[in-house]
């Protein structure tokens, strides 16, 4: 797939196997069904850093995704684009609220903070009865830009990127990235556990 189109798509759904010791991988896919971004994460890592690449083969890296510090509660995670070198904007999760229902903070590439990502109002019950699938959604001035709802599956984490019909859109590329976090970081709290860095 071009890269034009790779990130052009009218919404998008991330999989992530549950069962798996060393690390996770990530397969990102179009409303088509075609993969359009793989992502792996090394286990047992101090400092974060995942990377997206076009194909399983790792021939072309397309995002990057890296944690400005050790495992840290609230860390902050810079994503760029490893074409140019360019920065896209940053996420940083919301430290000690995010314990009763996950907030993430959305910045540009000046680390102005923008808007922020929200968990959906079960979030607290969501603590007690971990079979219930996360939801979250995107606001940035005020208007929701995306949303992030998963499938309840035990075997494969399913986490699907919306976007709405009418109204200003965000790059793409940062929306993937906020998916890819909330599947590696948040995932182990929802439906089907998985793996995460354990904060």
């Amino acid at each position: 797939m071009l890269n034009s189109d790779r990130f052009r798509q009218p919404a998008y759904q991330i999989r992530r196997k549950v069962f798996k010791i060393f690390g996770g991988s990530f397969d990102v896919y179009d409303p088509n069904g075609d993969l359009v971004l793989f992502a792996s994460q090394r286990a047992f890592k101090l400092k974060e850093d995942i990377r997206l690449y076009g194909d399983k083969q790792k021939s072309e890296e397309l995002l990057l995704i890296k944690a400005r510090n050790i495992i840290d509660f609230s860390a902050a995670y810079d994503v760029e684009d490893p074409t140019t070198g360019r920065k896209l904007g940053a996420f940083k999760r919301r430290g000690w609220s995010s314990l009763f229902r996950d907030q993430w903070i959305v910045m540009d590439e000046s680390d102005r903070e923008i808007g922020l990502i929200k968990e959906d109002g079960l979030a607290l019950l969501r603590r007690f009865i971990t079979l219930i699938p996360q939801n979250y959604h995107c606001e940035i001035g005020g208007a929701t830009v995306c949303t992030y709802r998963q499938n309840f599956n035990p075997f494969v984490y399913k986490l699907n990127i919306g976007f709405p019909e009418h109204g200003a859109t965000p790059d793409k590329r940062l929306s993937i990235a906020g998916a890819v976090l909330l599947a590696a970081i948040e995932g182990k709290q929802g439906g089907g556990g998985g793996f995460g860095l354990g904060i």
